[in-house]
């Protein structure tokens, strides 16, 4: 399977899935081992299987812009595309939580404001330590409420920007 988007995919804000990471991320994660090894064909059953396998949330980390297979995991969500339910069960699942992570990154980029916050906000209920790496590989302990809340006010989270959404009141 190349790096394309799947045949039937949807544009997600009027683009390409796969470009809202920017070209110079998308490059890394094209040419890192974990994606070459571990995303290779993978489907959205099979995407599961690798969430679960994750044990910290991040972007890209060190001298030459290595991404975490949290932002490899986030790329190949958005070339295959899977379903909305598949997502929402992601974000509900309670055993795993870098699942939930990754499927509420996902809702953040994909998402409308109305999904966004109806999925996102009973997060913020959900107080369990995360491990999160930094732009120098160093670990960091973060609450997934925080990461929530990242989620929904910052422009950048996990070196992907993020689409503008709309503030409800």
């Amino acid at each position: 399977m190349a790096n394309r988007t799947v045949k039937d995919a949807h544009s997600i804000h009027g683009t390409n899935p796969q470009y809202l990471v920017e070209k110079i991320i998308r490059t890394r994660i094209y040419e890192s081992k974990y994606w070459k090894e571990e995303c290779f064909g993978l489907t959205a059953e099979l995407v599961v299987d690798k969430a679960m396998e994750l044990r910290f949330v991040g972007g890209v980390y060190g001298g030459n812009i290595k991404p975490t297979p949290f932002l490899c995991l986030t790329l190949k969500m958005l070339q295959i595309q899977p379903e909305k339910d598949i997502i929402v069960e992601f974000i509900k699942n309670e055993d795993f939580k870098y699942v939930r992570m990754l499927g509420a990154l996902y809702m953040r980029l994909t998402g409308t404001a109305i999904d966004c916050y109806k999925y996102l906000e009973p997060l913020y209920n959900d107080y369990r330590k995360i491990k999160s790496q930094n732009r120098n590989g160093e670990f960091e302990l973060m609450h997934v409420d925080e990461f929530i809340d990242e989620l929904l006010h910052s422009e950048r989270v996990c070196d992907i920007i993020l689409p503008r959404l709309q503030s409800y009141t």
